[in-house]
């Protein structure tokens, strides 16, 4: 199965190819560039240096959310339009999700993926990363941090095995974290705290496909501008 794998969820982009489970290209960038300005860009150099035509890609995988609404946009209606053009399936994955799935193999058990959701919450959610694939313990949640920490530590094993955080949200409330759990808060390295497009694509293989016009964004909450028009007319 061979598989293009898109991020921009987050303020990084990354893009993957997956020839079944071995990761054939992935490129990352955190440049500060827009991601409407590269991603097309990093999908023909996935093309080729796969050694692929557009005709070999059978699967569009693309995060879908939570994120930031405008990159969630542009992922989804760039893998929309692909999956239309080449007449193939796509598969939306979740941003925390793919996140934990990074996680999987470096012998820890609870992983907390968090991404700055702004105006003083965080997304978050909580998996068992201790097999070959992130088990869910919690959904998501666009919460404030002590909010996401309450139900973590609820969650959490009686033992001091570390907790461990990934995600940009991670690093930006490091200070609340480590506060709440001390020694046993573990924040991953920054090579492991980003979203990568091969986790995607690896979850990708096993998830069921939609059609390019069923893929749609996951947002935990309405943009800004639709919370300010309802909180100015009093909705």
């Amino acid at each position: 199965m061979r598989i293009l794998s898109l991020d921009t969820s987050g303020a990084s982009i990354s893009v993957a190819a997956i020839d079944g489970a071995r990761v054939v290209f992935e490129a990352f960038e955190r440049t500060g560039q827009t991601h409407s300005a590269r991603l097309l860009t990093l999908v023909e150099c996935a093309l080729t240096a796969a050694g692929w035509s557009v005709g070999d890609v059978e699967r569009i995988a693309v995060v879908v959310g939570p994120g930031s609404y405008t990159g969630v946009r542009i992922g989804v209606s760039t893998a929309r339009g692909l999956a239309q053009a080449l007449g193939i399936p796509c598969v939306g994955l979740d941003a925390l999700e793919a996140l934990a799935a990074q996680a999987v193999g470096l012998g820890y058990g609870l992983v907390c993926p968090l991404l700055d959701a702004r105006a003083g919450q965080v997304y978050g959610a909580a998996f068992d990363c201790g097999g070959d694939a992130p088990k869910r313990l919690m959904g998501d949640e666009a919460c404030p941090l002590d909010t996401l920490l309450d139900a973590v530590q609820a969650r959490a094993s009686a033992d001091n095995r570390p907790i461990v955080f990934t995600g940009e949200g991670a690093a930006a409330t490091r200070g609340g974290v480590v506060g709440r759990f001390g020694e046993r808060a573990l924040i991953l390295p920054e090579s492991l705290l980003y979203p990568r497009a091969s986790a995607a694509a690896l979850l990708a293989m096993n998830r069921p496909v939609v059609a390019y016009n069923e893929l749609i964004p996951l947002y935990l909450r309405a943009p800004q501008a639709e919370r300010e028009r309802i909180a100015r007319e009093g909705v």
